[in-house]
C-alpha cells in the first residue's frame, strides 16, 4: 500500500516505509539502551512496539477508508472553501459558478473612481478588458479534498473544519488599454505636465513651449487597480492617483524638422500595366536648422519658424496623353453669338481646365480649378445672370464652360457631387443639362468614380468649346445617353416701373416677357445597344423673364 499520512502538527506527510524505518530505529535504540539488561527483557519489548505500530496503521487505514466512502458520492464543494472571499461551501460547480459570476459581474461593471486634486475620473473595468478565470478557480475549489492520495484528501477535508480555505482566481487586464487611459488622465490634469507641441499655420511652424506638472506613476497605479479589483474586502472608495512632478522635455528642433519635412514627389506612369503615380508637394523649413535653433533659444511661450513648399519637377497634370489611352467622352458647345469679352472668358476658363488629372476617388471643384474671376487673372466683363436679373460682371460666360463640362462628365459615367441649374434657361445646352457657377457659390463638383485616373482636355476653336475626358476603359464600359425634356411652363408677369424721361401717359416695353419652364433630365446606360438603367439626374425649375413696362411721369 502506497498511501500518505498528513501530519496535522507540522503539516508534513509520512509514508508507511518511513514509519517502518522509524520503528526499526526505535527498536535499535531500545536495544542500545538495554544493552546491559538481560536478553529476555529485550525480546519482550520490540514485538510490542511493532504490533502497536501495525495496529495504528490498520486503524488509520480503516478510518480513512470509511471517511472516503462517506465522501465518494459528494458532488459538491466541501465546507470551508471560498473564492475571493465568497463562500462556495456545499455548492455544485454550476451553483458556485453562478454565485461567483454574479458577484464579479457587479464588481467589473461598477465604476473605478480616481481622484487627483479634487478632479474625479470614472473608468469601467470593462474598458480595461478586466477578467477573472472563474472556471479555473471553481475547479481548484472542487478538487480540494479530492486528491489521489486518500490520506491527504481526508486531512484536507478535516482541516477545513478548523482553518478556512480561500482561492484567489487568476486576474488579467489589457495593459495597453490601461496605458492609454492613464495617458488620457494625464492629459486632463489641470496641473499636469505639458510637453512642447507644434502646429502648422499659414506656411509657418508654430512651436508652443512645455510646462512642468504632475505625471501619474503608471506602474504604481496599475498595481493599485489590480489590488482593488482582486481584494477580498472590495469597496467602491475612490483611488488617490499617485503622481510625481516632472519637467517637460527640451524642444528638439531636429526631431521636429524630421517629422514635418517632406520631399516633393514627381509624377510618372507605367503602361504595362497602366498605372499613374501622382505628384505631391513637399515641405521644409525656410531657414537652416541652426537658424531655427537660434529662434527657440530665446525665452518665449511660442516660437515661429517660416516654412516653404517644395514643388515637384513633374506634376500629375504634366503626364503625357500616353498614360490616358482611351477617349471616355466628349461634348462641345458653340459660342458663335458671343461678344469678344465673353469669348475671352470662355477660352480662359477652358485653358485652366485643360490637362487637369483626377486620381480615382478625387473630387473636382470648378471654382477651385478655375479660381476667382478677376481682371488681374485676365477675365473680362460680360453678361451674367445675377439675383434673377440679366446684368454684367467679370467672368461672364464661364457658365457655358461648366455646363459643357457637366455633360462631358455625365457621358463619362462619373459621379456628380454638386450641381445647380441656372435661374433662366440657356441656349447652349439642352434644358435640364446646364450647371451654373459663381465664385464662392454655387460650384460644380464631381468625383472620379472610375478605377483609373482621368484627364480633362479642354480646347476652343472657331468659337466652339470642346471638352474631352480621357482615361482607361473598364472591363464593362457602358454607352451613356442623356435625355431631358420640358415638363411644364412658368408664366411670366408684367412689372411696371416709372420713367421720368417719358411723357406722362406714355408707356415703353423695357424688357419683353418670356415664360419659364420645368424640366426633368435622365442618364440612360446601355450595354450592347440595350438599355440597362435609367437614372433621374434632376428636376429643375427655370424662372420666367418678366415683362417690364415703363410708365412716363414727365
Amino acid at each position: 500500500m502506497n498511501a500518505i499520512l498528513y501530519n496535522t502538527n507540522n503539516d508534513s506527510s509520512i509514508s508507511e516505509e518511513e514509519i517502518f524505518k522509524e520503528a526499526e530505529q526505535i527498536i535499535e535504540n531500545n536495544n542500545e539502551e538495554s544493552f546491559s539488561k538481560p536478553k529476555k527483557e529485550k525480546r519482550k519489548k520490540w514485538p510490542i512496539v511493532l504490533i502497536c505500530l501495525i495496529i495504528l496503521l490498520i486503524i488509520l487505514g480503516i478510518l480513512s477508508t470509511i471517511f472516503a466512502l462517506l465522501n465518494i458520492n459528494n458532488n459538491k464543494i466541501i465546507s470551508g472553501v471560498s473564492i475571493l472571499g465568497i463562500d462556495v461551501s456545499k455548492l455544485t460547480k454550476e451553483e458556485a459558478t453562478n454565485k461567483i459570476n454574479e458577484t464579479l459581474n457587479t464588481r467589473l461593471n461598477s465604476d473605478l473612481v480616481f481622484s487627483h486634486n479634487e478632479q474625479l475620473y470614472n473608468i469601467l473595468p470593462s474598458q480595461l478588458e478586466c477578467s477573472f478565470d472563474v472556471g479555473e478557480a471553481i475547479e481548484k475549489a472542487y478538487s480540494y479534498g479530492r486528491e489521489d492520495n486518500i490520506f491527504k484528501s481526508n486531512f484536507d477535508i478535516l482541516n477545513t473544519f478548523f482553518k478556512k480555505v480561500n482561492i484567489n482566481p487568476n486576474f488579467s487586464y489589457n495593459e495597453s488599454l490601461c496605458d492609454s487611459i492613464i495617458e488620457q488622465m494625464n492629459s486632463n490634469f489641470e496641473d499636469g505636465l505639458k510637453q512642447s507641441s507644434y502646429t502648422i499655420e499659414d506656411n509657418n511652424l508654430i512651436i508652443t513651449s512645455g510646462k512642468s506638472g504632475s505625471v501619474i506613476v503608471s506602474d504604481k497605479l496599475k498595481d493599485m487597480i489590480v489590488d482593488k479589483l482582486t481584494s477580498i474586502n472590495y469597496n467602491t472608495d475612490s483611488i488617490e492617483v499617485p503622481t510625481e512632478i516632472k519637467e517637460p522635455d527640451s524642444i528638439d528642433i531636429e526631431k521636429i524638422h524630421s517629422e514635418i519635412y517632406k520631399a516633393p514627389t514627381d509624377a510618372y506612369y507605367t503602361q504595362d500595366p497602366f498605372v499613374v503615380y501622382p505628384s505631391s508637394t513637399g515641405l521644409d523649413f525656410k531657414v537652416s536648422i541652426d537658424e531655427a535653433k537660434n529662434i527657440i533659444n530665446t525665452n518665449s511661450e511660442t516660437y515661429t519658424i517660416p516654412l516653404q513648399t517644395l514643388y515637384p519637377k513633374v506634376t500629375t497634370d504634366d503626364i503625357g496623353m500616353e498614360a490616358f489611352p482611351d477617349l471616355l467622352s466628349s461634348y462641345s458647345t458653340s459660342y458663335a453669338s458671343s461678344n469678344s469679352n465673353r469669348s475671352t472668358n470662355i477660352a480662359l476658363a477652358a485653358s485652366k481646365l485643360n490637362g487637369k488629372v483626377l486620381m480615382p476617388g478625387e473630387e473636382f471643384s470648378f471654382n477651385g480649378t478655375v479660381g476667382k474671376r478677376t481682371t488681374q487673372a485676365g477675365f473680362k466683363t460680360a453678361t451674367v445672370y445675377s439675383n434673377g436679373q440679366v446684368t454684367t460682371d467679370v467672368g461672364g460666360g464661364i457658365c457655358q464652360v461648366s455646363s459643357t463640362l457637366y455633360n462631358a462628365v455625365l457621358k463619362a459615367n462619373l459621379d456628380i457631387t454638386y450641381r445647380t441649374n441656372h435661374t433662366f434657361t440657356v441656349g447652349y445646352v439642352p434644358i435640364g443639362l446646364d450647371a451654373t457657377v459663381s465664385w464662392g457659390s454655387p460650384d460644380f463638383k464631381f468625383k472620379n468614380s472610375r478605377s483609373y485616373p482621368i484627364k480633362i482636355v479642354a480646347t476652343t476653336s472657331n468659337k466652339r468649346l470642346y471638352i474631352k475626358i480621357y482615361g482607361l476603359k473598364e472591363n464593362i464600359e457602358y454607352e451613356v445617353e442623356l435625355v431631358s425634356y420640358k415638363t411644364g411652363s412658368v408664366p411670366y408677369s408684367t412689372v411696371y416701373t416709372t420713367d421720368s424721361s417719358l411723357a406722362k401717359g406714355k408707356t415703353k416695353v423695357v424688357q419683353s416677357g418670356s415664360n419659364g419652364a420645368k424640366s426633368e433630365a435622365y442618364k440612360v446606360l446601355k450595354l450592347n445597344g440595350k438599355e440597362v438603367s435609367r437614372t433621374l439626374l434632376s428636376k429643375d425649375t427655370y424662372s420666367p423673364h418678366n415683362q417690364i413696362i415703363a410708365r412716363g411721369t414727365k
